[in-house]
């Protein structure tokens, strides 16, 4: 039987498990960037830590800063997430073996995949990208991802432990 979560990474919108196991494969919901608090799309620098502004390349130019954020903010909050999902499920983003990314805009990808590269720096997962007309929420949604990891279940030990990997 497969095991369902819905982890403190926030609640989803509708009716439906954050992740999925089945077996040693892990299957994620689309993410999309809002505060599970408020219900708000998150587009603007100020809400994301500081140190993750500078990475994303914050320029404290309103007139570069108020076009890019959206893309930069949304695709950090997204595969952070995504990390949180991996992490939860007993993995880590290096387990994550397939990306379903929708956008809004596919003039938004190229700011997506440098966010991407910085997740993924040594083997990236497989991918496929699609343009959607819209996403709920809202339309400030201009980003959602799915994702599939292979993470194989610990088996427990005679005595308690948990080293041995079921493969």
């Amino acid at each position: 039987m497969a095991e369902v979560e819905t982890p403190g990474t926030g609640q989803p919108l509708a009716r439906y498990a954050s992740w999925r196991r089945a077996g040693d494969i892990v299957y994620m919901s689309g993410v999309i960037a809002v505060d599970p608090a408020s219900g708000t799309v998150l587009q603007r620098f100020d809400q994301v830590p500081e140190s993750v502004r500078r990475a994303l390349g914050q320029t404290g130019e309103l007139s570069v800063d108020v076009f890019q954020a959206p893309v930069l903010v949304q695709s950090w909050v997204v595969l952070d997430r995504i990390r949180q999902l991996a992490e939860e499920a007993g993995g880590a983003m290096a387990d994550v073996i397939k990306l379903v990314q929708y956008f809004t805009d596919l003039r938004d990808y190229p700011l997506y995949n440098r966010v991407r590269r910085d997740f993924f720096a040594d083997a990236p997962p497989v991918s496929t990208v699609v343009e959607v007309s819209g996403m709920l929420p809202s339309r400030d949604v201009r980003i959602e991802v799915e994702a599939t990891a292979y993470i194989p279940r610990k088996l427990e030990q005679p005595g308690g432990g948990r080293e041995a990997t079921a493969r």
